[in-house]
């Protein structure tokens, strides 16, 4: 332990630039400043990135725990029991209630975050091909730098805009076939506004920063999200049909696994990250889809398809590289 904290001492002191002259050496080598600054960057902000791209790797699963596990034609159903009994045992772990000031702005985001979301991405899950949902759905990045502009004056760098350019032709290689394109007007509508749902409200949690502690104010949009939909439900779909194991272990596994520990990572990440960074990660959900569907299904992959895949991950290493070298 002596010699491993002896030897980061030795390396920030060889990272550190000395003065030649009055003169930073960064200023004659800038890959120096290059190393300090990743160096500088920290753990904390390591296990941010790691806490927003784990999320979209698991939301990924949802279109083939849909088609495959769960009841058919059931949108509200599906919704609903993803993210209102979840949302409600962490309310009643927490035991946190909202001041009165901040019921309107929680109300809204659970709106948009959840019921405006789930909703439509269950109704897009059904009658679209999973790609084609998928695709849509990603255009989300693009919404989030629109939105920002519109509603908050707020710009986004070149670089970013091509990057998530970039990552949604890789997503188009992956997941379209033009042979295999239904275009469905309702399935279509609903990806869109699940899109526009989810990237307004992403915009609106990071402007808003509630001071509500995370498993709270995860449980209460889980939870309110729920309850605008559940009068639907009842209303279109009635009570839920008797459910055999496998669509059991589907919901619960959309609840627990793929709504309620994704979502507390998603908005603690949220807290620390820029939005549209964390709207960019989002295209890796369509890849976790694709390696789900080769793995259980069986679904082979084409050159294509690999060409995509990297294009996704070069459209986010190229969003957020920095060709700074100041120090």
């Amino acid at each position: 332990m002596a010699g491993k904290t002896l030897a980061l001492i030795l390396l920030k002191g060889l990272l550190a630039p000395p003065v030649v002259k009055g003169r930073k050496l960064s200023s004659f080598c800038p890959q120096l400043c290059t190393v300090r600054r990743i160096w500088g960057q920290g753990e904390s902000m390591n296990r941010l990135w790691v806490m927003a791209a784990l999320p979209p790797l698991v939301w990924g699963s949802t279109y083939l725990v849909t088609t495959e596990w769960l009841p058919a034609d059931r949108p509200l159903t599906a919704a609903v029991l993803r993210i209102l009994p979840v949302g409600l045992l962490m309310v009643l772990l927490t035991r946190h209630r909202p001041q009165r000031a901040e019921w309107p702005r929680l109300l809204l985001i659970s709106a948009l975050c959840m019921s405006l979301l789930h909703w439509p991405l269950f109704v897009s899950a059904y009658r679209l091909p999973g790609g084609l949902a998928a695709l849509l759905i990603c255009t989300q990045p693009l919404l989030v730098v629109v939105f920002a502009w519109l509603l908050f004056r707020q710009h986004t760098a070149r670089q970013t805009v091509l990057g998530v350019l970039l990552g949604l032709i890789g997503v188009a290689l992956v997941l379209v076939s033009p042979s295999r394109l239904v275009w469905d007007g309702v399935g279509i509508f609903a990806a869109t506004v699940a899109a526009v749902s989810m990237a307004l409200g992403t915009l609106l949690i990071k402007r808003w920063q509630m001071p509500i502690p995370l498993l709270a104010f995860t449980g209460w949009q889980l939870l309110l999200g729920g309850l605008l939909l559940l009068p639907l439900m009842l209303w279109y779909e009635g009570l839920p049909p008797a459910l055999h194991a496998g669509e059991l272990g589907g919901y619960l596994y959309l609840a627990v696994l793929g709504t309620g520990l994704p979502y507390l990572l998603w908005f603690r990440a949220l807290r620390g990250l820029d939005p549209v960074f964390m709207s960019i990660l989002l295209l890796l959900s369509p890849l976790s889809a694709l390696v789900l569907g080769y793995w259980f299904l069986g679904q082979g992959l084409t050159v294509w398809q690999w060409l995509g895949a990297g294009c996704v991950f070069a459209g986010i290493v190229f969003s957020q590289w920095r060709f700074r070298t100041e120090c």
